[in-house]
């Protein structure tokens, strides 16, 4: 199976299936000199972990990550730093129950990868959907800890906007709320509503999508290649490469269409330093492709999860009529975790492009405007 890796200059091969005995990536492009340690990557994988609250897969997971390579001691303080060389992360399943798919191995889940898996390549890995599940993303936060390091100054942070047809007042948003409640979500009196909602979807046997926000903050401007390089073409496809994502757009999105031309551009003042400051941010933060300094803003939506308890119409792999329902341990919203994965591929193509403009151009491109 090829496509694998990501990235051009800061290069991600994640590897390992959900019911396999491990997985992983490696991080190949990472400067030297840069301190790494077991923990700066743990912090980020405990918020994506399963089994976490009711509201997520019981998967007893603790995605205790281990460094096989990349990293060594400084000689002048002995804190492990980065080579330069590949960093080879690795988690370790260890709560597998691949007999919770025994009675379905042979059957299409709608909705789920298994039929497109075996027209492609003849068979697939029932157990939990292979490289198809959502375990896999783990090994994306793992290197999106990685990537945090490498642009300095910068800050990626997510948030859960809205569950099923139901969106925060965006009023009320408060990034410290997000880690007060289990949903990621920053508007309190939602994250109340949902966790109702979302027991009573959990109850029925069912699930429900999610609409996740993504903002990067500290994001030089200068990031990102015309044409077909562009920043904000790259950070579509890598957070549509999440599983179980239908949809993605930058800044304003689909409303841009609604909005006039006078509503939609970002009218630009002097600041008092002598560089420009826009009025507001509907582009998101990308301008013809190229990171305009601003916050870098995107949105993502999941799809409900495949794996439910209603019976569902399907076939088999023999071409028979049947109907499938699948027990085991499923997220009933699995965008709730999507929320540190779209945080990961964010920072993963920021720092991938923070080193193209590196290495063209220097560090950083004299503003033309005298000071």
């Amino acid at each position: 199976m090829s496509f694998n890796t990501f990235g051009l200059l800061f290069r991600v091969t994640t590897f390992g299936e959900s019911h396999g005995p491990a997985l992983g990536c490696l991080v190949d492009g990472c400067p030297p000199r840069i301190p790494l340690t077991p923990a700066d990557i743990q912090y980020h994988l405990d918020r994506r972990r399963p089994g976490q609250s009711r509201f997520t897969t019981q998967r007893r997971e603790p995605d205790a990550v281990k460094i096989l390579s990349g990293v060594f001691p400084d000689p002048a303080t002995g804190a492990e730093m980065t080579t330069g060389t590949p960093i080879m992360l690795m988690i370790e399943n260890v709560d597998q129950r691949p007999k919770d798919y025994a009675e379905i191995k042979d059957v299409y889940r709608p909705g789920h990868a298994g039929l497109t898996y075996d027209r492609k390549y003849g068979f697939h890995d029932y157990r939990g959907g292979g490289r198809a599940s959502a375990r896999e993303t783990a090994a994306r936060v793992a290197a999106g800890a990685v990537a945090r390091k490498i642009v300095p100054g910068m800050i990626v942070r997510g948030a859960l906007i809205q569950m099923g047809p139901h969106s925060i007042d965006r009023a009320k948003w408060d990034w410290d709320e997000i880690e007060r409640n289990p949903f990621f979500c920053p508007d309190a009196e939602r994250a109340a509503f949902y966790a109702d909602y979302l027991d009573d979807i959990r109850k029925k046997g069912s699930s429900v999508g999610a609409v996740i926000e993504i903002v990067a903050e500290g994001v030089p401007p200068g990031l990102g290649a015309p044409v077909y390089g562009k920043l904000d073409g790259d950070l579509a496809a890598a957070l549509m490469g999440i599983n179980a994502v239908k949809g993605v757009e930058i800044g304003e999105g689909f409303a841009a269409a609604s909005l006039t031309g006078e509503e939609n551009a970002d009218e630009i003042r002097m600041g008092n330093d002598r560089s420009p400051r826009f009025l507001s941010n509907h582009a998101g933060g990308i301008l013809g492709g190229i990171s305009s300094g601003q916050p870098v803003v995107a949105r993502f939506a999941v799809k409900p999860t495949s794996s439910i308890l209603t019976p569902r119409r399907t076939v088999d792999r023999y071409g028979n009529e049947t109907e499938v329902v699948t027990k085991g341990r499923h997220d009933p919203c699995v965008g709730i975790r999507a929320v540190p994965i779209g945080e990961a591929m964010m920072a993963c193509v920021l720092a991938d492009h923070y080193l193209r403009q590196r290495g063209q151009v220097g560090e950083a491109i004299a503003w033309p405007f005298p000071k």
